[in-house]
């Protein structure tokens, strides 16, 4: 008897490699996937403008890191005793403005050169909503129809809510890519809905919207031969299907749901071979974590000279590996 509705899933012919630079940006779920990434030591650089969820806030955050934007104090705006940016999230907002300014500088110019070489870059959508200024909204650079990628918790009356045309989606997308191939002509593109759900927008509203999204990408699958789609969205609500894998919240995928996407997308899109590595390293990554209850016992001070050892050894091996981590933790650690 089958307990879950089973997934065509149609792995990657030519999938990820250890070595492979991966791009990432998107939702929140964007962070899930690169931080599961960055664990297993794949060369990862996720969100140069924090979580965005709209297709033309993801655009506009690619645009700046191809064109390596230069975000000067005009760019800013002054509120809750921040100085925040319309392109970014307020994780990048800061009470000095020098300090905001250069971490988002410094930001775009790693981004740049990271995708110049990069070879994968996953996107995660996870709204058609758009937020639009109004004319009464403190602009900075901005004008009045543009819109936000945060809304940084400013008066309602700033902005304008729409739900994006199907037709909208594809056009700004379509026009990204084509950017980013002409600066990296190597790259090639994942797509992937999030499966959290934006309940705050209504249930209709939140399925209209995903629908939007799915059906832009899949025209952008159809259509372009460097494109690929993971049914991250569909895992969850279809295969899963049930409450208990998700958060308090009944919006957010749980650790267990997360947990199983993220192994389904190493299933769907890492080089098999892979494997035997990924296994060495997260039983070094997991080693670094543990904490003794009494570390200067011999069996632990053996414990760490084993995986230093070992991961000294992986890490001349493999030289795309990057365990300066571990080895510091280890040698450090060692009496």
């Amino acid at each position: 008897m089958e307990l879950l509705i089973p997934i065509d899933l149609k792995n990657l012919a030519d999938p990820i490699r250890y070595g492979d630079r991966i791009f990432l940006t998107g939702s929140c779920f964007t962070e899930h996937i690169g931080n599961a990434l960055s664990e297993l030591k794949f060369r990862v650089l996720q969100n140069p403008h924090g979580i965005l969820f709209g297709a033309d806030s993801v655009c506009r955050s690619l645009n700046a890191c191809v064109h390596k934007k230069k975000y000067t104090p005009s760019d800013l705006f002054y509120l809750n005793e921040c100085w925040n940016s319309w392109d970014h999230h307020s994780r990048y907002s800061s009470t000095d403005l020098s300090l905001a300014l250069k971490t988002m500088n410094e930001k775009i110019d790693e981004s740049h050169e990271f995708l110049a070489e990069a070879d994968w870059l996953i996107i995660t959508l996870g709204s058609s909503f758009t937020y639009k200024l109004t004319p009464g909204a403190d602009l900075a650079s901005l004008h009045a129809g543009d819109s936000v990628a945060n809304c940084h918790r400013a008066p309602q009356s700033w902005f304008s809510k729409q739900m994006m045309a199907t037709g909208d989606i594809i056009r700004v997308l379509n026009n990204s890519l084509d950017d980013l191939k002409k600066f990296n002509p190597s790259l090639k593109f994942i797509f992937t809905i999030s499966p959290v759900r934006h309940i705050r927008d209504g249930v209709v509203e939140n399925n209209r919207s995903k629908a939007r999204l799915i059906s832009s990408v899949q025209d952008l699958v159809e259509n372009r031969g460097d494109s690929f789609y993971f049914p991250s969205y569909e895992l969850l609500i279809d295969v899963l299907r049930d409450y208990r894998f998700y958060d308090i919240d009944l919006v957010h995928p749980n650790y267990a749901a997360t947990e199983f996407v993220f192994e389904k997308f190493m299933e769907y899109g890492i080089d098999p071979s892979a494997a035997s590595l990924m296994k060495e390293v997260k039983k070094l990554v997991t080693a670094r974590k543990h904490r003794a209850f009494q570390p200067n016992t011999a069996s632990h001070q053996k414990f760490l000279e084993s995986h230093l050892e070992k991961a000294r050894q992986l890490q001349e091996e493999h030289p795309f590996l990057d365990l300066s981590k571990e080895i510091d933790h280890f040698s450090r650690s060692i009496l």
